[in-house]
């Protein structure tokens, strides 16, 4: 049960501080990139893209600031929920024996996703913009189906080696 799980402190290795570095850089990468454009987007900007990647939805230029407010929440977001391991859901049983492998697999497993959602709203930032100033035509009818494979091999990887810990 969730109660009787122990509560340990995992510590991050090298690989874990790079990601996690890496987060924060695109992170602040993305509000700096969003600052820096402002001032050159049309008053019209793409606010929505269809799942051929063709923008559909149109709005004010000031609703390019929701991308990285919307990354900073989930970052945030999963940075906090990263701590508690002990809460998350497994897939095997946690024992005292296995908890240490068990949470260093599962924040691990946060912290790439973490760092995948941050180069997913990066790169729709990066359309976002192209498109409103013409330099882009949309995210490519790649997108969708990429950001779908890169997500499941990322889970399914983790949750084998879940399966496979001790």
């Amino acid at each position: 049960m969730e109660n009787q799980r122990p509560k340990l402190s995992i510590d991050l290795t090298p690989a874990d501080k790079i990601v996690e570095a890496a987060g924060w850089l695109m992170l602040a990468g993305i509000w700096l990139l969003v600052l820096i454009s402002y001032a050159d987007l049309p008053d019209r900007i793409p606010t929505h893209f269809n799942l051929a990647g063709k923008a559909d939805g149109f709005g004010k230029k000031a609703a390019i600031v929701l991308l990285p407010v919307i990354a900073t929440v989930l970052f945030a977001g999963m940075t906090v929920v990263n701590r508690f391991p002990h809460t998350f859901n497994f897939g095997v049983p946690v024992t005292p024996e296995n908890a240490r492998f068990q949470y260093t697999n599962a924040t691990r497993m946060m912290r790439c996703m973490k760092l995948g959602v941050l180069i997913l709203f990066g790169f729709l930032t990066i359309e976002t913009i192209g498109h409103a100033t013409g330099k882009t035509d949309g995210l490519g009818s790649w997108f969708l189906p990429v950001t779908l494979l890169v997500q499941f091999v990322l889970i399914t990887f983790f949750l084998v080696k879940s399966f496979r810990g001790k």
